[in-house]
Parts: C-alpha cells; sequence; structure tokens
C-alpha cells in the first residue's frame, strides 16, 4: 500500500527530514569513467581494469574496525582492493573485487558467507532504507518493508563467493534487481572451503531513485559526468563454522548502521572521461522541442574544444550562427540537421538525419 503525507504525524515528519539530512560523508573518492569502447567485459578477470588509475582504487587502508576492538587489518589475514567505474549513458556501477583472504568461509547456504556488503544511494537523498529504522515503527512490517525497504537506497548483500547460492543478498522485496537487465556478475577464485587463496568478483549494478517490488514502475538514478553518488561498503569476514569465529566487519564508512541508513555512508564523484580517451576537437549537439505547436526546437552545442565559429543549417534551407540557437519550422516534416564548427584546431562536422522532425 503506497504512504502517504498525511499518514504522518509532525512529529514523524520532522523525524524523516532529520534522517535524511546531508549527512554522507565526501572524502574525495572517485568513480572512474570507461569510454564506450573499453567497457569491462564481466568475466571474473582483471584484464579490462588495467587502466584504472591507481588513485582511484580503495584498499584495505581504508577501512575501519566496526566490531568496537579497535583493531586494524592485518593484510596477511585479509587484502581488499575495489575499483568502481562507469559509463557515460548507461546508468551502471562497474565493480572489480579482488580480496586475499587466508580463510574464505562459503559452506554455509545462509548469511554465514564472507560477504563484500554495498549501500548505493544514487540521487544522494540519504535517510534510513529499511524497515526496522523506519520513522514510523507504528506502522504494519509489510507497508514498511514492501513500500519503504530499499526502495529509494539499495543494499546488497556480495556473496564472496557464492557457491550453490543465489550470488546475492538483495535486502529487500527487489529480487529482480539481481538479474540481468539491471546487475551481472563473474567470479574467479581457487580456493575451497577454509584455505587461503585470492577471490575476483567483477559485477555490475543499477542504482535507482525508485526501486519498488514491481520494476515496471522503477526509477532508475540517472548517472552523469561530476554528479555524485552514495556508495559505501563493508567486509565481513568469517573464518569458522559459528558466529563466535566471526573475525571481522570491516567497513569503508564512520558508522556502523551504513547498512540501513543511505545518510552515514561516503560519497563518490562521477568522474569525467579522460583526456586520452577524448577527441581533442569534434562537434557534437543535442536538441528538444520545446514548443511543439509553433514547431519551436531548441538547439544545444556541446562540441570538444575551442570553438571560433559556428553554423546551423537546419535542412529547411534557413542557418544560424549563434551557438544555442532557437529555430521554428514553418513546415511540418523531418530535417537533416548540420552543425559546422571551427577553431584553432581545424573544422568539425556534425549531421543528424531525421532526428529533428516536427508535425
Amino acid at each position: 500500500m503506497p504512504i502517504t503525507i498525511r499518514q504522518f504525524a509532525p512529529a514523524v515528519l520532522a523525524a524523516i527530514a532529520c534522517a535524511s539530512a546531508g549527512a554522507q560523508d565526501d572524502r574525495g573518492y572517485k568513480v572512474f569513467q570507461f569510454p564506450a569502447n573499453k567497457i569491462p567485459v564481466i568475466d571474473g578477470k582483471a584484464d579490462d581494469w588495467r587502466d584504472f588509475p591507481d588513485a582511484y582504487v580503495v584498499g584495505t587502508d581504508q577501512l575501519r574496525d566496526d566490531s568496537g576492538k579497535g583493531r586494524r587489518i592485518d593484510p596477511k589475514s585479509l587484502d581488499v582492493k575495489v575499483r568502481v567505474a562507469w559509463v557515460a549513458g548507461l546508468n551502471r556501477l562497474y565493480f572489480l573485487y579482488e580480496a586475499w583472504d587466508d580463510h574464505w568461509d562459503y559452506a554455509d547456504p545462509g548469511l554465514h558467507n564472507d560477504t563484500f556488503e554495498i549501500v548505493v544511494d544514487g540521487d544522494l537523498s540519504g535517510g534510513p532504507l529499511i524497515d526496522t529504522l523506519h520513522p514510523d515503527q507504528s506502522l504494519p512490517w509489510a507497508q514498511r518493508y514492501f513500500a519503504y525497504h530499499g526502495v529509494h537506497a539499495q543494499n546488497y548483500h556480495i556473496f564472496t563467493p557464492a557457491a550453490g547460492k543465489d550470488w546475492a543478498l538483495l535486502w529487500g522485496p527487489q529480487a529482480w534487481l539481481k538479474k540481468l537487465p539491471y546487475s551481472n556478475i563473474a567470479y574467479s577464485y581457487d580456493a575451497k572451503p577454509g584455505q587461503p587463496g585470492k577471490l575476483t568478483a567483477e559485477f555490475w549494478i543499477t542504482p535507482f531513485d525508485y526501486a519498488g517490488a514491481d520494476p515496471a514502475r522503477a526509477v532508475a538514478s540517472q548517472l552523469s559526468d561530476n554528479s555524485k553518488v552514495g556508495l559505501t561498503w563493508a567486509v565481513i569476514d568469517y573464518d569458522g563454522p559459528d558466529e563466535a569465529s566471526k573475525k571481522g566487519f570491516w567497513n569503508l564508512s564512520a558508522h556502523r548502521r551504513m547498512y540501513g541508513n543511505a545518510s552515514l555512508g561516503t560519497v563518490f564523484t562521477l568522474m569525467p572521461l579522460e583526456a586520452k580517451y577524448r577527441k581533442p576537437f569534434e562537434a557534437q549537439w543535442s536538441f528538444i522541442v520545446t514548443d511543439m505547436a509553433r514547431r519551436s526546437v531548441t538547439f544545444r552545442d556541446e562540441s570538444v574544444g575551442p570553438v571560433t565559429r559556428w553554423l546551423w543549417d537546419f535542412g529547411d534551407g534557413t542557418t544560424s550562427t549563434e551557438q544555442h540557437p532557437v529555430h521554428r519550422y514553418r513546415e511540418a516534416g523531418k530535417f537533416l540537421v548540420v552543425l559546422t564548427v571551427d577553431g584553432p584546431q581545424g573544422s568539425s562536422r556534425m549531421a543528424k538525419l531525421w532526428d529533428v522532425a516536427v508535425e
């Protein structure tokens, strides 16, 4: 059942506003952008990540002991490296998770499994995301779970590895998020349960601003250059068959409750494409029909590099030398629109055939 504002008392609304305050910790973490011709193949190998900047790697040294015992990770016992990337135009976050562990624990089919736990908040909306932290605990469990749990931010318990079980516990009613076209994963490891060794998990997930039980109503987060996303994780390391032998809960966040409150996580910035992948000078443009009744179209120059001259050919016998022109077509039709730009590095043209159509 959808939750409406009228169901909340003023005190509860105030609690929600407080819980959703922008408290995420921005330490300068970065998400590398792969060019469209270098999208990683999800095969459990690190080959596709050779160009990933070392400075963007988040390692074991960034994790803190969340057991309350004040311990430090011994790299000879557990050593973790995490790389996060994205591709413009795809609302996905790509991960390469590499970990050395002196005791891989994954024989149990339940939660007792070495785990990489991720919380992602694609639009930095913040606030609690699980039923037990809902501001109004008087609501029925089903209402708190199906209309709230994992809806505006998502928690993935990724089993490392997942042997004879689904690859993750998606904490909430959105089990569809664990399948294509919303996610994909591949592992590479050779250690049996109880043995030491290295594991690689390569995967991608799709962050959602709204993700209920019905994928048809879901709203994916829109990722773009220099935007920020809420993203944090913990590494849960077991070294034996019972709860008492749980070795550590190693957290990227400074707050244990990051698992259920997106405001307690960390912030990552989506980096622009590096210069070596971009053409130094290239014509690019986009458009939007701003008034269909008047056949008015707004054009936007998105060219790369220094431009000193713009020439738009609107395909109807008229032109413009403005950078971002607004053009009104007198007749309905489909048009070939061409932008030619000139600059110190030469001339470039971008034509789009029949993309611009008005009635």
